[in-house]
Formats: structure tokens, sequence, C-alpha cells
């Protein structure tokens, strides 16, 4: 078992940060394209559907089904990706990294 002296906590709270900061901007952006009142409703409609599917744990098809089981998982993240792709803009990008900058900050 490894104790504090072995570990550098100031080295792995960076490292957490960034990492946090990665799989973070994407669901920010996503939060920020809800938020956007010029987002049109189908393509809200699209982000909340695919993301409740994707984190409600009820399956359509289970997941222990060799290939089939992830497939209705892909077409949730592919209708998810496809939508915040044609429909993020600028501002949506800034307020996101600015909510993403506060809530993991790199500083020391």
């Amino acid at each position: 078992m490894l104790d504090s002296q072995v570990v550098d906590e100031a080295v792995l709270l960076r490292l957490l940060r960034r990492a946090g900061r990665i799989v973070a901007r994407p669901a920010l952006e996503c939060l920020e394209l809800l938020l956007d009142p010029a987002t049109p409703a189908p393509a809200r409609l699209t982000v909340l559907a695919a993301l409740t599917y994707l984190l409600v744990p009820v399956d359509l098809i289970p997941d222990f089904l060799p290939v089939a089981g992830f497939s209705d998982d892909l077409v949730a993240i592919t209708a998810l990706l496809g939508t915040c792709g044609r429909h993020r803009t600028e501002a949506i990008r800034q307020r996101a990294q600015r909510r993403l900058d506060r809530w993991f900050p790199l500083g020391r």
C-alpha cells in the first residue's frame, strides 16, 4: 500500500483536474446547447433523449449480449454527437469553456 509520502498529492490533483476537463468539456457543451434559447426544440429533444438513454440503466438491448448489446448505445451516442456537432456555436463553446475553467481550474 502506498502512503502519502510516496504520492505527490499536488501532482495527482493536477492530473485529475486535467482528466476531468477532458471528460467534462463535451458534457458541458451539451449542457450549454440545451440551455441556449437559440437551439431548436428538435435538437434539444434529441440531446435530452440520447443523454437520458445513455444514463438510465435500462437498455433496449442488454449490454451483456455480444456486439448487439452495445449497438443501441452506439445509436444514442451517434445521435448525440451529430446533433451537438450541427448546433454547437462558438458562443456555446465559450460558455462551456468558462464553466469548465470555474469547475476544473488548472492553477497550481
